[in-house]
């Protein structure tokens, strides 16, 4: 299988990798003019890219036409996630990035047990690592990590973009079977909670925004383990793991 990498230098027929990817092709997998990998771009297409110069911090391709990959989700899933606490967000972001989520927007909330703290420098980080676990799974587009919302209120406030928002609540609530169906929705927003779980007027509000309480089943699930269960879920009921 050819090497993945994402690039926002593609259009026209040809493309280019810069910086720490460039410098990998170049010089870790020693590739010259006629090597092809797999490159994909801003609109989620992927490509065959065959190099034609090897530049200093610069690599050219000539690329075929793009098709869709095969990876990414019929349906676009946005996870809230409650922010955890002890670096428990680089495991809920590169496991969600592999499951298929478009985007990770961590929140803080009433009960959150973490505090905002270098945020700017954490967010990078994340992001490198959605870039990562993008390639491992072989994703057509690197999905993005938001910087942390700093309110429930500002999770309510984003959930008129989506087509349905899910508010997974430790109390209960509906089953999800009975919510979803493959190719009912494209844009689902998944709201799952820190280690303190949700207040009772924060669940008010998001019901109050139009998402639909659902429950997760008899078990409590840890904040880290939650996202992942709500997205394999979604994923299956929606026909996106078959």
């Amino acid at each position: 299988m050819p090497h993945r990498y994402f690039t926002g230098e593609l259009g026209g027929g040809r493309a280019a990798l810069t910086g720490p990817d460039a410098h990998h092709l170049a010089h870790v997998m020693r590739a010259g003019p006629g090597t092809q990998v797999l490159l994909c771009g801003p609109d989620g297409l992927e490509y065959t890219g065959t190099v034609t110069a090897l530049l200093p911090g610069r690599v050219e391709f000539t690329v075929t036409d793009g098709c869709p990959g095969t990876a990414e989700p019929d349906v676009e899933l946005t996870l809230f996630a409650g922010y955890p606490k002890q670096g428990k967000l680089e495991d809920i972001v590169r496991h969600s990035v592999e499951l298929g989520a478009a985007e990770v927007r961590p929140f803080f909330s009433r009960y959150c047990v973490a505090a905002p703290k270098n945020e700017d420098k954490k967010n990078e980080r994340y992001n490198r690592i959605a870039a990562e676990a993008a390639k491992q799974a072989g994703r057509g587009r690197v999905p993005q990590v938001a910087m942390p919302l700093p309110d429930f209120a500002a999770v309510c406030a984003a959930l008129k973009n989506y087509d349905l928002a899910l508010f997974f609540y430790e109390n209960g609530g509906a089953a999800l079977r009975s919510v979803l169906a493959p190719g009912k929705y494209k844009r689902i927003a998944l709201i799952t909670g820190s280690e303190g779980g949700f207040a009772t007027e924060e669940a008010a509000a998001a019901a109050a925004a139009g998402a639909v309480t659902v429950g997760l089943g008899p078990r409590i699930l840890r904040c880290e383990t939650a996202p992942l269960a709500v997205l394999a879920a979604v994923l299956t009921l929606t026909g996106n793991l078959e």
